[in-house]
């Protein structure tokens, strides 16, 4: 489904196009995912800043994929567990994500990675578990 996105043959998920996702790098053979959002003043807190469930939303679009694009035609990869730590507080603007799959088993993969705002600082960090499955 990862690469038919991409090609423009389906759609992208409701949930990547409401958070702005935009591809901007992946290398299936190493593991590694590079896209960015676009985060709306709509995904602002009372007090302005990004609302801390986007972040952890982004992160889990950034960290799936990465994985995802690794996989064969016919296999998913839900997220079992996501453990994000916010650093700093986002702004809305352009938010980067930076996902890399860890270790990849048969069945489970561990996954890691960063978004970073405009300064190139990072705002929050996640780790995943995530399964793989046939459909």
């Amino acid at each position: 489904m990862f690469w038919d996105v991409m090609a423009g043959a389906v759609p992208p998920p409701p949930a990547a196009e409401v958070l702005g996702w935009e591809l901007v790098e992946v290398d299936p053979e190493a593991g590694t995912i590079e896209v960015a959002f676009a985060a709306r003043e709509q995904f602002t807190n009372p007090v302005g800043v990004i609302q801390g469930g986007f972040l952890a939303a982004m992160l889990d679009d950034t960290l799936g994929p990465a994985l995802v694009a690794t996989l064969s035609a016919g296999q998913f990869a839900p997220t079992l567990e996501l453990h994000v730590q916010f650093l700093r507080p986002a702004r809305p603007g352009r938010l980067v994500g930076r996902g890399r799959v860890v270790k990849r088993g048969r069945d489970i993969a561990f996954l890691a990675g960063e978004l970073v705002g405009p300064d190139g600082e990072p705002v929050a960090t996640a780790t995943a578990t995530a399964q793989i499955r046939s459909v």
